[in-house]
């Protein structure tokens, strides 16, 4: 026991050492776990700035909601079925138009769309404001093909925009595929503007187009006006024949890079700018 006590036994200022050594550890405990420094200023968020933002936030989702609800011109024989998803159709309506499409028929008005898919009155006075239709197809409904006589050949010339795919197949070259090609085709663009757009029908020789031209005009050709290309919108561009989506963005990009387009040379420039088609194009735009 004396041996024991001889090794723990303490002086006071040893004692007093230890208690100070655990008084410093302590000590450093607390600086490792509480964080004493001062919430600095920039952390800070004013409430002025946090009214600013829920102001910006409110404007977007407003903006949001009316783009929801804007429905852009659109021809209904073309409408995808995400797009008749998102105006309101259901799928049985859907179908019924899709049916109806693969069947070679084409929708030329508002009775034809409703009679087709069957869709509800309240939805069809929403979106048939934004239905676009081809020109002449309404010019040309309940009305008899108009004819001429050419004096230099002696063919009796009728309308290539209100032709039919048995009237075409009476030119030589012309048989049942190919009649239907064109009838489609010009379904799709809204109606020839004039012969040379023949050449974007796939499978025409210029021996067949020539001797479509010889037989068929364009009578009943399209009013619409020329747009100005330094005005037109994205979304104008992006519905004319020969163009889509991305190459209307180029040539907007582009016009807004040079501050306007001066002719019709300068678009060869353009990415993706299909010059080889300029003479179509030339039928829809005009440079001002």
């Amino acid at each position: 026991m004396k041996f024991l006590k001889s090794h723990f036994a303490l002086s006071r200022s040893q004692q007093n050492g230890i208690f100070i050594l655990l008084l410093l550890i302590i000590i450093l405990q607390l600086f490792i776990f509480i964080d004493f420094t001062p919430e600095s200023d920039s952390e800070k968020i004013d409430e002025t700035e946090i009214n600013n933002f829920r102001k910006q936030l409110d404007s977007i989702n407003q903006l949001a909601e009316v783009r929801k609800d804007t429905i852009y011109p659109f021809n209904p024989n073309y409408l995808t079925d995400f797009k008749a998803y998102q105006i309101g159709m259901s799928t049985s309506e859907i179908d019924r138009l899709i049916v109806y499409r693969k069947s070679g028929k084409w929708i030329n008005s508002i009775e034809d769309f409703k009679s087709v898919t069957k869709v509800h009155d309240s939805l069809l006075k929403k979106i048939s404001p934004s239905f676009r239709f081809p020109e002449w197809t309404q010019k040309t409904k309940n009305k008899p093909t108009e004819f001429k006589k050419s004096a230099e050949t002696g063919f009796i010339i009728s309308d290539l925009n209100a032709a039919n795919s048995e009237d075409l197949k009476k030119v030589n070259g012309v048989g049942d595929v190919l009649s239907e090609r064109i009838v489609k085709y010009r379904n799709s663009i809204g109606g020839f503007r004039s012969s040379i757009q023949l050449k974007d029908v796939y499978g025409l020789s210029p021996e067949v187009i020539e001797r479509i031209d010889e037989q068929f005009k364009i009578i009943s050709k399209p009013t619409t006006s020329l747009l100005n290309i330094n005005d037109i919108s994205e979304q104008q561009l992006s519905e004319i024949p020969y163009f889509n989506a991305r190459i209307a963005k180029e040539i907007i990009s582009y016009r807004k890079l040079h501050e306007g387009i001066s002719s019709f040379e300068e678009l060869s420039k353009i990415n993706l700018f299909p010059y080889d088609k300029i003479d179509r194009i030339k039928l829809y735009l005009a440079v001002e």
